[in-house]
């Protein structure tokens, strides 16, 4: 069966945002178009990777001789968007699969996430009662989302600052900092 596609072309708004505090914070794709607003949740590492990969496919288009699409070296800073999530955010799914496109004939960049589904293993196997783990099966929703190249430098841009806006990161063991944190380096170093 064909997932359920939540397609918007041209939204008034596609933003990362989060909900909570540092070290506690749900990290969401949210997009509107006029009164509609859908969130869908995701890891912080999604976001940074996506955001990375954006500025690297804008960078790859940009290089072409005469940057045919007008691909922008920076945000511009009418579409620079540092406020907080719509409201309501419902979380629709969370995202697993993702995937970043391009599509030539209206020069928009095309983000796909697709729902992670959860099934209890008792519905499988009944010995595993209120078991339930996270696989990726065909995907029952999914979320496309066309942009043009300006509106995703603002979306890396803003994905990025989202990011860093969390917990450092300790230099050492790689792990978010804590008032507490003690480093557990690997065997081998003092």
């Amino acid at each position: 069966m064909s997932p359920t596609v939540h397609a918007f072309d041209w939204p008034d708004r596609f933003v990362v945002g989060t909900l909570g505090e540092p070290g506690q914070r749900t990290f969401f794709l949210q997009v509107r178009t006029g009164p509609e607003i859908l969130s869908v949740s995701l890891e912080k590492q999604q976001a940074a990777a996506l955001a990375d990969r954006i500025d690297e496919v804008l960078d790859t288009l940009m290089a072409e001789e005469g940057n045919p699409f007008s691909v922008p070296s920076g945000t511009p800073a009418e579409l620079d968007d540092v406020d907080p999530l719509d409201e309501p955010v419902l979380d629709l799914f969370r995202a697993g699969t993702m995937s970043l496109g391009w599509d030539p004939a209206t020069s928009q960049i095309v983000i796909e996430a697709f729902a992670i589904a959860e099934i209890a293993l008792d519905d499988i196997v009944p010995e595993f009662d209120e078991t339930i783990v996270e696989i990726e099966l065909e995907p029952d929703e999914m979320l496309r989302v066309k942009i043009p190249v300006g509106s995703a430098r603002a979306f890396a841009k803003r994905a990025r600052d989202i990011v860093g806006a969390g917990r450092p990161v300790c230099s050492l063991c790689g792990e978010p900092m804590e008032d507490d944190h003690v480093c557990e380096l690997p065997d081998g170093f003092q």
